[in-house]
């Protein structure tokens, strides 16, 4: 006879605003969350259920308003330490003038790197993160245990999108020649990768991608063959498209057709697929993606400050295309935030004439949430406060001086200044308190940040 299965230990947290995210975007004035275990347990308006058994906390939250934990779709951990370099470069010269520093990375360069990433991300609200690593420099050691390793020591739950380049600038690309893997190389480490690390399972704290990096850095086969490798797997696929007019002429001018056209030939379009920026898609390349389910990571500030265009997220919704939000590399946008992308996603997206309702406050919030477990494949446990799913949810405090004014809880945290983030919960265990992380030093991450930043500088100045 199986042993009987321990009771559930429970937190109670009350008297917070609470936004769902959920499909009816059920909100609650003054409203409970009973967490038991890893998982949601109850929620509603009002107090919790009296009589609950083995409450082991109960959290008075008084001026806060709980979301779902943030979701980041899109990001690259090991530019933490090549931060405001070729500040005023569009993307393809922007490359060009740092992927020789980039391909001289190290283990030790990406685990400081992964660190310092995470930790800006997770004490601003982001519970589960998300790295598409692709730079791996021969003899460089264990990049994708090195970035996993900090992930999990962090707390968070976690997505390795493991990257590949296989075309150099020999070959037409924009990578130096000593950058990049050949293509089987490439194939059978990503392929070890998931086996070695992908965690299926529901409350899965890990999982893998299969990631190859843009059109102008891997060839035709790569892309192909990552789809079907992706695919024998079970594991999703992610690339950069559409992001810039320089890759639009450059696929039409290597393939004859544009960014979606070349990606749903090699049959990297579909519902296991998302993809970074997409920022110039006409009609029919929207189309496609609704049709496919092909999802989109949105990184209004990184697209802004490669000054690429401003992406159709407002189309692409109505159109039904499933767009979460991404940090992007913190070489192109340094605040490694992704809690000011839900305002940077509103404001961005309503540059133009009439625009003032192209997006509002509670579908950017749903980007950042739901939208975002959509295109990581996780939208049926985590992204909105449902019972049953996960616990990853966020306490923001906003009876503060930046927010105490402003009367709607959601458009206080999206249109006001970043707020405070009173406690962060990842399944069911508390990673931040009070803006502070539990479980790393961030005084220390700094010191070692600059400590790797300025030995990689020297290396890639010896050449």
């Amino acid at each position: 006879m199986a042993a009987p299965s321990a009771a559930p230990q429970r937190i109670v947290i009350e008297n917070a605003a609470i936004a769902t995210v959920d499909a009816h975007d059920t909100e609650y004035a003054s409203g409970h969350l009973v967490v038991a275990d890893n998982k949601i347990e109850s929620l509603g308006a009002g107090k919790a259920p009296e009589n609950l058994e083995n409450v082991v906390r109960r959290i008075d939250a008084t001026g806060h308003l709980i979301t779902p934990g943030l979701v980041n779709t899109h990001h690259h951990f090991y530019q933490w330490i090549t931060r405001g370099l070729a500040t005023d470069h569009n993307l393809f010269n922007w490359l060009v003038a740092l992927y020789p520093t980039w391909a001289r990375i190290d283990e030790a360069m990406v685990r400081v790197a992964a660190q310092g990433s995470l930790a800006m991300m997770a004490r601003g609200g982001v519970t589960t993160a998300m790295d598409h690593h692709y730079v791996f420099p021969k003899g460089s050691g264990d990049l994708s245990g090195a970035i996993i390793g900090a992930a999990s020591d962090m707390g968070v739950r976690f997505t390795l999108a493991r990257g590949s380049m296989d075309r150099s600038e020999k070959d037409g690309g924009l990578p130096p020649d000593f950058a990049v893997e050949t293509t089987e190389g490439a194939l059978a480490a990503t392929e070890e990768t998931v086996k070695k690390h992908h965690d299926a399972s529901f409350d899965s704290m890990t999982q893998v991608a299969v990631a190859p990096c843009s059109p102008f850095s891997i060839s035709t086969e790569l892309l192909r063959e990552g789809a079907a490798l992706g695919r024998r797997l079970g594991v999703r696929m992610h690339t950069h498209g559409s992001e810039t007019v320089e890759e639009e002429k450059f696929c039409h001018e290597l393939f004859g057709m544009g960014p979606t056209d070349y990606f749903e030939s090699t049959g990297f379009l579909g519902e296991d697929v998302w993809m970074a920026h997409c920022v110039h898609m006409n009609d029919s390349d929207i189309a496609a993606f609704a049709r496919t389910k092909t999802g989109v990571a949105h990184c209004p500030s990184s697209n802004a400050r490669l000054a690429a265009g401003i992406a159709r997220v407002p189309d692409m919704l109505k159109a039904g295309v499933p767009v979460g939000l991404g940090v992007d590399g913190t070489a192109s946008n340094e605040s490694g935030e992704l809690h000011t992308e839900l305002r940077n996603a509103l404001l961005i997206n309503r540059l133009g004439a009439h625009r003032e309702s192209a997006l509002n406050a509670r579908q950017a919030l749903r980007l950042g949430t739901h939208g975002g477990a959509q295109v990581l494949g996780r939208a049926d446990n985590i992204g909105s406060l449902e019972a049953g799913k996960l616990a990853d949810f966020v306490l923001w405090k906003i009876d503060g001086l930046g927010h105490s004014s402003i009367a709607d809880p959601v458009t206080a945290i999206v249109f006001g200044a970043a707020a405070p983030v009173t406690a962060s919960f990842v399944n069911g265990k508390q990673i931040v308190e009070n803006n502070r992380l539990l479980f790393a030093d961030e005084e220390q991450i700094a010191r070692d940040a600059r400590a790797e930043a300025q030995r990689l500088a020297r290396i890639a100045a010896q050449g």
